[in-house]
């Protein structure tokens, strides 16, 4: 079967809802295990960030792989990634909220505001709140052409996301620096020019 037939087939997105929520299921089975590690409130929360900011990439990288590959198919699978990378951002600020905040909304409040990393990961959520709420076939319908306009803020959500995590990270940039990479490149592939350039290079569409 070729690449292009995979991805249009019955079981790809069955398949893909399963690689997605795989990771929080290792999550919970590692949390009833003992097996997180010392702290394992840290280790959640790390990792469910690190998932939606994977998740986040790969939704973008979705309109350049259907340029390189002249797989149009690709583009089927984006919707569910941005909605899976919002799912993370919802856990991830979940378990922030009740285990290092108790659900204090005043102390959540003021971390945020004397914390800019926090700043900069709760504006990405809030941004986020709209994609998601906007995700819907009735709303895409009811928005038109400002559908567009208003999921454009993907972009801005991506490098608050990108720096939030680079602004926490204190000791190994590595990690957070290939994350920074990537989604530079991403970006940079709307620029009319770099699109105009991928064109001329990509396969012819399948």
């Amino acid at each position: 079967m070729s690449l292009a037939a995979a991805l249009k087939s019955a079981w790809s997105k069955p398949l893909l809802h399963a690689l997605c929520l795989l990771p929080l299921l290792l999550l919970v089975f590692g949390l009833f295990a003992d097996s997180l590690g010392a702290n394992p409130v840290e280790t959640l929360t790390h990792e469910t960030g690190q998932w939606a900011l994977r998740l986040l990439l790969v939704t973008l990288a979705m309109t350049p792989l259907q340029q390189w590959s002249g797989i149009a198919a690709w583009v089927r699978f984006r919707r569910m990634l941005g909605l899976y990378a919002f799912f993370y951002v919802v856990c991830h600020f979940s378990i922030w909220l009740v285990f290092d905040h108790s659900l204090d909304l005043a102390a959540m409040l003021e971390d945020i505001v004397e914390r800019p990393y926090i700043t900069l990961g709760f504006s990405a959520l809030l941004l986020l709140i709209p994609l998601a709420a906007t995700s819907t076939r009735a709303m895409i319908r009811r928005l038109g052409r400002r559908w567009k306009s208003l999921h454009r803020l993907v972009y801005a959500i991506t490098a608050l996301a990108v720096l939030h995590f680079l602004w926490l990270v204190k000791a190994d940039y590595l990690e957070a620096g290939i994350y920074a990479i990537i989604a530079t490149t991403l970006l940079l592939f709307r620029l009319q020019p770099v699109r105009r350039l991928a064109s001329r290079t990509s396969a012819p569409t399948r």
